[in-house]
């Protein structure tokens, strides 16, 4: 029998198939954060077609975690009642679903890690703990604790962004800490029976960041703190980039392969593995060959919700999805995710909040200027903040800027450039 559809379990949810739908960020909750009929079609869809496992976009555990705008949330008790509604239409077509939990966004500063008190690691645990009884009384098959793509336990793991120097900050048994406490509250609030997953990253792929002997040491300490399954993937929102260098590296299948093979030889609850899977050849390579348990894919399912049917019964071409992003456009004029073509207008890619404009001195005509903005832009499809300097000219503002992300070392790059540069051109004019 073709192991991608056969049957199997992690901690006693039995799953249908192999194949897993990792969390992605639909805009279709309400601004109260709570789960609307939308939301619910768009994952009964994905059940219909036979999607085993549905992981649901990150769940705000506390109402100061909140990331992005439409974001469910799982804070109070006042969402359950959606929350089974949308439980009950998933498994009515067969599929399981978990609520993944998250607090915090990836604005990736050092001030908020930094600020935390022991006190405060031990409300937010217990926060993560009253969220997972939520998740269990809505009718969830279980929990999955977001850890990965520099959100904030992400940023507890990567060194570049957690300096503390006490319990929770150091050595990476110390940058876990509030990780396994998470998990720790978790089991204590829902017990050893109701399955609990986690996703991490494998590499930050920054310098100064989560490495993969560390990330494989944390993979160890949660399967030691009663973790039923892990999902790897890798990279930071401020790095846009390390996915376009997967694709052309790996021919745009499994970016992170390699790194779960190093997983597989030391842990040894289910892996779940993400990341540029779009055929079936290579989703069942990857199973058949131990790479991992599951295979876990988002915008492809955004194109065909159908996709895993399709294979099931024979159609074994290649998913349609072209990872072209389009889909998340419709999210920032508040319509949800879709799929739509390829060839959209450019959209507004960049939010300022605050803006200063600086007139600009001769030999620049009058009228010129610098616009300097801090804001938000969308690079791939994530909200990260960034400065942006525009030029103005004749009142009107030139749309093209730098821009430089917050909590990098780019500004003082840049600043440390052109200080040498023009050090070096005064001592050639000296001689």
């Amino acid at each position: 029998m073709d192991a991608l559809f056969e049957k199997s379990s992690i901690n006693g949810m039995v799953l249908s198939n192999r194949f897993v739908r990792s969390a992605t960020w639909a805009g279709m909750a309400t601004d109260e954060g709570a789960c609307t009929p939308q939301l619910i079609r768009l994952l009964t869809d994905l059940a219909a077609g036979e999607v085993g496992l549905i992981i649901t976009g990150h769940a705000y555990v506390r109402q100061d975690g909140q990331h992005s705008p439409w974001q469910l949330g799982i804070h109070r008790d006042a969402v359950i009642p959606a929350f089974r509604d949308l439980t009950h239409a998933v498994h009515e077509h067969g599929s399981k679903i978990v609520v993944q939990l998250g607090y915090g966004g990836a604005y990736l500063s050092k001030s908020r890690v930094r600020s935390m008190s022991a006190e405060d690691f031990e409300a937010l645990a217990q926060a993560y703990g009253q969220a997972a009884v939520r998740a269990r009384r809505a009718g969830f098959d279980g929990v999955q604790i977001f850890a990965a793509h520099g959100f904030f336990l992400s940023q507890l793991l990567c060194p570049r962004y957690n300096d503390r120097t006490d319990d929770y900050g150091g050595n990476i048994v110390n940058r876990a800490r509030g990780l396994i406490e998470v998990l720790e509250a978790i089991r204590n609030a829902v017990g050893m029976d109701y399955p609990v997953l986690a996703k991490l990253n494998c590499r930050d792929f920054v310098e100064n960041g989560l490495n993969l002997k560390d990330s494989v040491q944390v993979a160890s300490m949660l399967e030691k703190a009663g973790i039923d399954a892990i999902e790897i993937s890798g990279g930071l929102l401020n790095n846009p980039n390390i996915m376009h260098s997967k694709i052309n590296a790996d021919g745009n299948q499994a970016y992170f392969q390699s790194e779960a093979r190093v997983f597989k030889e030391t842990i040894h609850v289910p892996l779940i593995l993400v990341g540029g899977i779009r055929s079936y050849d290579t989703a069942k390579q990857l199973v058949d060959e131990g790479y991992a348990e599951y295979i876990s894919m988002s915008r492809p399912f955004i194109r065909e919700p159908g996709l895993i049917k399709r294979w099931r019964t024979g159609d074994r071409r290649e998913a349609a999805c072209i990872s072209c992003d389009n889909c998340f456009e419709p999210i920032k004029k508040g319509e949800g995710v879709s799929c739509i073509p390829s060839e959209l207008q450019e959209a507004q890619k960049f939010f300022p909040q605050l803006s200063e404009i600086v007139p600009a001195s001769p030999p620049h005509p009058p009228g010129t200027g610098y616009k300097i903005s801090i804001g938000l832009e969308d690079w791939e499809s994530n909200y990260i903040p960034i400065v942006k300097i525009q030029m103005i000219y004749n009142e009107r503002t030139l749309e093209r800027g730098l821009s430089f992300p917050l909590g990098t070392q780019d500004h003082q790059k840049v600043s440390r450039t052109i200080a040498d540069l023009l050090e070096k051109h005064a001592n050639s004019n000296e001689q």
